[in-house]
């Protein structure tokens, strides 16, 4: 009997180890991510072949667990660029922001202020609705011209401007035959009037004007307002600006456009 039970202990020997030998105590650990050098060309990589959500994961490890590292500055420029030319504009603008207030003297600031004033130009729908977006776009685009009107993105930057206030021109247009349709001349006057002074050299400022002297000399245009409305005046700037020869603008920094090995990943003050 006793070699009996010895020998089914002993043969249940390798069962025991093996249950136990799978056993942990308290939490398993997380695997280790990669380190920061083998991460950039992860994202890097995703961001060259415009796969933004993969470029802004990888990116968003960097930035929460090697937020000292030599990659964080980058990670962090890229991963605005990827929300941008992913259309997340928002998320875009809080990435350049925040890259802008953590390095206001990088060489890449320029380049920042113009994406900035990107992300609110190309957020700009129609003109019956917010207009938050042009207005926005100009303050970023003027900080610019300002504050490095040698950049080469000033130039852009100008005509960016020129299509967003034109946007806005239409807006307070628009607002103004609004009114006249419904027989609210005199808020119709008092847009027509802030127009002109605000604009006083934009395209719409003649018809503006004609509009304006008619309602003030009594003679409601009720012969259709058609008359009156721009075609282009419901396009969106970014819209309008498709229809243009396109600029082809220089990315800065120009190093970080081309995937980076973990040895050539740029330094702080190369970036």
């Amino acid at each position: 009997m006793f070699l009996l039970i010895t020998m089914s202990v002993c043969s249940g020997c390798s069962t025991f180890s093996g249950m136990f030998s799978k056993l942990t105590f308290g939490e398993e650990e997380e695997p280790k991510s990669l380190p920061p050098e083998e991460l950039i060309v992860l994202g890097m990589d995703a961001y060259n072949t415009g796969n933004y959500s993969e470029a802004i994961k990888q990116f968003k490890i960097i930035l929460d667990e090697h937020p000292f590292s030599t990659q964080a500055m980058l990670a962090q420029l890229k991963s605005a660029d990827a929300h941008y030319y992913d259309k997340q504009y928002a998320e875009a603008k809080v990435f350049y922001k925040s890259f802008e207030e953590r390095h206001p003297t990088n060489e890449a600031i320029p380049y920042v202020l113009f994406q900035t004033g990107m992300c609110d130009y190309n957020r700009t729908d129609r003109i019956d609705r917010d207009i938050s977006g042009p207005k926005e776009a100009i303050k970023s685009f003027n900080r610019l011209i300002n504050a490095y009107p040698q950049s080469p993105y000033a130039k852009e930057a100008k005509s960016r401007i020129k299509d967003a206030t034109e946007f806005l021109v239409n807006h307070e247009y628009m607002v103004a035959v609004f009114y006249v349709r419904t027989a609210r001349y005199d808020e119709a006057r008092h847009r027509l009037k802030y127009l002109l002074t605000r604009y006083p050299d934009s395209s719409l400022a003649p018809k503006a004007e004609e509009l304006l002297t008619h309602l003030e000399a009594g003679n409601k245009p009720e012969w259709g307002m058609n008359r009156w409305m721009p075609e282009f005046m419901t396009k969106a700037p970014s819209e309008r600006k498709e229809e243009k020869e396109a600029e082809n603008l220089p990315e800065i920094p120009p190093e970080v456009s081309e995937p980076l090995a973990p040895e050539n990943a740029p330094e702080l003050d190369n970036l």
